[in-house]
């Protein structure tokens, strides 16, 4: 039997037990339509922007373990792609983008709608292919499936020409797939395993240190489990949080440039390091030659790349988490940590996270967090980028319920919002919160367009300061309060020269309550703590219609801690205060 290249796409997304597919259509792209057109089992969700779309599929994919699909048209739809590949791949998302092209025989030919998006992606991508024989078409996509969510999960990008997808034949769809070069490590190196339990038995203030490797592994329960066991207590990067409960005993907190302060001397004074799923990136680093200067340091990661690349380390182990955990597990023992734990509870007592009130009525992000934590016990959570992100990472508590979505590598302003879509549409029987700024709504906010004709009621909590906050606040604290166009407040008629907001400032633009009605969502404007809860119940009870809760914060509320640029661990901002 033959068959097109687009109805054995079709044939390839059921088989890959593919229930979801986020699409923009498109002139090279029309075929590969006309072949889903009435499929059943597959919903095809159509956003309305494609940087929305591939948005969508992230946090489809994060919030339910599967792969997610996007399928767009060549030229713009393919490029607006460009900055939600780089996004998912940084955090190590498995999605695969399916993107038109103009027939192989105009491909370098400036074609209309034509470009190389495989050049474009291959940097920012797991693997990138443009498919240009047609029986190569059911062992590309196999492929694509298998390197997307196999190892370190990533992005893979398939280009397929117009010609391709109509041209007939062979309808197999390979049941698997071997590719000669790309063998993920799946085993654990017992010797490298015994070497770091003989250095943690010798220790006397080890900490584990667990990023967002174990939540992708879904390694939480043994994580949990292992610092039980060990007695270790456990300090996370933000992709990590949730990796064990938030309310846990042995929970320390975030690390890191805007971390807690107990966190941060944790490592700053461990003696053993016992780092899992982490990148060491320079968020969580500060000045690297201070960084856990004290400390032997095990490194367990599935990407050997990502072992000694920015801190070097003592005990190397190159591995899936849970699969390392689980050896870990066998073999551990009970460690006599409780001096060490008893220094962290005072670091926690004596520098605790915390928004100081100005007033009674005053809403704080704290205020805001709180209240979502006790409402909401199976949700999912997602958040833009900036102070909210960061507010969200510091106050938000996560059991085995909830689930915590964030743009950790790329720090993708118009994230959080798409992204709850997508997990909305993944977990139609939890909650889903976006926590976002009055800036990074605004990227994708013609979105709520595809919440509303999807029925999706999710919960968008806006936390409205007029300012593009997280830079305003460096340029407070580093650039002498000069707010160089970062008040969202600003009108032509309004001083070049402007650091002090006050009651003559312009009214905000737009109106989130009635942009949010004009889509047909429900809109709710927050004034003052005491309704926090109401607006919050409110969007709980509704169904089937979205809801913009724009909560009116502090308009120079900072997130403390903070480290300055270039600084250790150890020095510390806490709230104007230098503490070293």
């Amino acid at each position: 039997m033959r068959i097109s290249g687009a109805d054995l796409l079709v044939k390839a997304l059921k088989e890959e037990n593919v229930d979801t597919l986020f699409a923009y259509p498109g002139g090279q792209a029309i075929d590969l339509f006309n072949a889903l057109y009435g499929v059943e089992n597959i919903n095809v969700v159509l956003p309305r922007h494609e940087q929305g779309l591939i948005h969508a599929a992230d946090g489809y994919a994060r919030s339910t373990g599967k792969v997610g699909v996007c399928l767009v048209t060549s030229g713009p739809g393919a490029t607006n792609l460009v900055t939600g590949i780089a996004t998912a791949n940084y955090d190590s998302v498995p999605l695969v983008c399916f993107t038109g092209q103009v027939p192989t025989h105009l491909i370098g030919n400036d074609a209309f709608q034509e470009v190389d998006i495989v050049g474009i992606t291959r940097s920012i991508c797991k693997y990138a292919v443009t498919v240009r024989k047609r029986e190569d078409l059911g062992t590309t996509i196999k492929k694509a499936f298998y390197i997307a969510r196999s190892g370190k999960p990533g992005v893979v990008v398939v280009d397929l020409p117009k010609d391709i997808q109509q041209q007939l034949g062979s309808a197999l769809y390979p049941d698997n797939i071997e590719l000669r070069g790309y063998k993920p490590n799946t085993t654990v190196h017992i010797g490298q395993i015994n070497k770091a339990l003989d250095c943690i038995s010798h220790s006397k203030k080890p900490v584990f240190l667990i990023g967002g490797g174990v939540n992708i592994s879904h390694a939480n329960n043994e994580m949990t489990l292992l610092a039980e066991k060990t007695g270790i207590p456990v300090v996370t990067t933000i992709m990590g949080k949730g990796a064990i409960p938030t309310n846990h005993p042995l929970y320390v907190g975030n690390l890191g440039i805007h971390g807690s302060y107990a966190a941060n001397s944790a490592i700053s004074e461990c003696d053993v390091l016992f780092s899992i799923g982490v990148r060491f990136n320079d968020r969580i680093t500060g000045k690297i030659g201070e960084f856990a200067k004290h400390a032997t340091i095990i490194h367990i990661d599935i990407d050997p790349a990502s072992i000694s690349r920015n801190i070097v380390v003592d005990i190397p182990i190159v591995a899936d988490a849970k699969n390392a955990i689980s050896r870990l597990l066998e073999k551990a023992v009970c460690l006599h940590t409780e001096e060490w734990i008893k220094q962290i509870c005072n670091w926690k007592q004596l520098h605790p996270l915390n928004i100081p009130l100005q007033d009674a009525n005053q809403v704080t992000p704290q205020a805001i967090i709180q209240e979502i934590n006790t409402l909401f016990e199976h949700a999912v959570i997602t958040t833009d980028v900036g102070q909210n992100q960061l507010w969200a990472s510091q106050f938000i508590e996560l059991t085995d319920n909830k689930v915590f979505l964030t743009s950790g590598g790329l720090g993708t302003m118009g994230y959080g919002f798409p992204a709850a879509i997508g997990a909305k549409l993944g977990n139609p029987d939890k909650d889903v919160i976006a926590i976002c700024g009055d800036g990074g709504i605004q990227m994708n906010i013609q979105e709520i367009a595809t919440a509303v004709v999807y029925e999706l009621p999710v919960i968008i909590c806006i936390m409205n300061n007029g300012y593009l906050g997280n830079v305003r606040q460096w340029q407070e604290m580093f650039y002498s309060k000069r707010y160089s166009k970062t008040c969202l407040l600003w009108r032509k008629g309004c001083s070049t020269i402007c650091n002090t907001p006050d009651a003559v400032c312009p009214e905000y633009t737009p109106d989130f309550i009635r942009l949010a009605e004009s889509y047909g969502a429900q809109g709710i404007r927050v004034k003052k703590t005491e309704e926090i809860k109401s607006a919050l119940l409110k969007a709980k009870n509704t169904d089937k219609v979205p809801t913009i809760i724009e909560f009116l914060i502090g308009r120079e509320e900072n997130v403390y801690p903070i480290i300055p640029p270039g600084n250790s661990l150890n020095d510390m901002v806490m709230g104007g205060e230098n503490i070293r």
